[in-house]
C-alpha cells in the first residue's frame, strides 16, 4: 500500500537499533518495579505491551498502593503524555496517507525515540509511515522483553520493599531533567513544581502531589512565556 511500505519498515527498524540499546536499562527498571509492586510476570508483560509508555508506567509503579489511586494516576499519566498530542501532527504528511489499522498501529507504536527518527527521515524525503511503525515495533518488542527480564531479575535478587533500587523510578525522572535543561528560563517552572509537590505531599494523602506539581510547573512556565517581553526585531543589514 502506498504510504506504508515494507522497505520503510525495515529502514526504520535498522535506524532505531542504537536507540533501542539505550532503552533496555529503562525496561529492566520497570520490570523490577513491577515485581516489587506485586505484579505477576504476565501482568508486568501486559502492562508494558498494552500501555507501552515508560513514563506513565514509572509513575504508576512508583506510587503503587492498595487501593490503587486510580484518579490521581490517570491524571498524572495524562499530563505526562500530553506531548503525544503535539507529536502526531508533525508526522501528518505521512500519517494522512494511511487509514484503518495501519494508522492506528502507527500511532500506537509512536514513542519519543522513533518519532524523532521519523521526523528526520521525513524531512530527508525517506520512507513513509511504515518507517514509524517498523521502528516502533522493534522498540515495542525490546520494551516488553526487557520488562519481563527485569521482573525475572527482581524475583532472583528479591529486594526488600525499602531497597534503594526502588528509587530508580524517581532517579530516571531526575536524570531526564538534565538533557532537557535549556537555560535559566527553565529554573522557575521547576522550582514552582517542586514546591507545589512538597506542600501537596504534606497536605493531601496519596499521589496527588504528582498532579499538582505538574500542573503548577506547567502554569508557571506558561505565565513566564506570556510575561516575557517580545524579542526585538532583527536589524536590517544594508549592503
Amino acid at each position: 500500500m502506498i504510504g506504508f511500505s515494507g522497505a520503510a519498515m525495515r529502514l526504520g527498524a535498522r535506524r532505531v537499533l542504537p536507540l533501542v540499546a539505550g532503552l533496555a536499562p529503562f525496561g529492566l527498571v520497570v520490570g523490577l518495579l513491577a515485581q516489587g509492586a506485586g505484579l505477576s510476570l504476565t501482568e508486568a508483560g501486559l502492562m508494558s505491551g498494552l500501555c507501552y509508555a515508560g513514563s506513565a508506567q514509572l509513575l504508576a509503579l512508583g506510587h503503587w498502593a492498595v487501593p490503587a489511586p486510580i484518579l490521581a494516576a490517570t491524571l498524572a499519566a495524562l499530563i505526562v503524555n500530553l506531548r503525544l498530542v503535539l507529536m502526531g501532527p508533525v508526522l501528518a504528511p505521512w500519517l494522512d496517507r494511511v487509514k484503518g489499522w495501519r494508522l492506528m498501529a502507527s500511532l500506537f507504536m509512536m514513542a519519543d525515540q522513533n518519532w524523532a527518527l521519523s521526523v528526520e527521515a521525513m524531512r530527508r524525503g525517506e520512507g513513509d509511515a511504515g518507517f514509524l511503525f517498523g521502528s516502533g515495533l522493534l522498540t515495542w518488542f525490546v520494551w516488553v522483553g526487557t520488562t519481563l527480564a527485569g521482573h525475572l531479575l527482581g524475583g532472583v535478587i528479591a529486594p526488600a520493599p525499602n531497597h534503594p533500587i526502588f528509587f530508580a523510578a524517581l532517579a530516571v525522572f531526575i536524570a531526564l531533567l538534565v538533557p532537557m535543561w535549556r537555560g535559566r528560563m527553565d529554573g522557575l517552572p521547576r522550582v514552582v513544581a517542586a514546591i507545589a509537590s512538597i506542600v501537596t505531599s504534606v497536605v493531601l494523602p496519596g499521589t496527588w502531589y504528582v498532579v499538582v506539581g505538574a500542573l503548577a510547573g506547567s502554569l508557571a512556565g506558561l505565565l513566564q512565556e506570556r510575561l516575557r517581553p517580545p524579542a526585538p526585531p532583527a536589524a536590517l543589514v544594508v549592503e
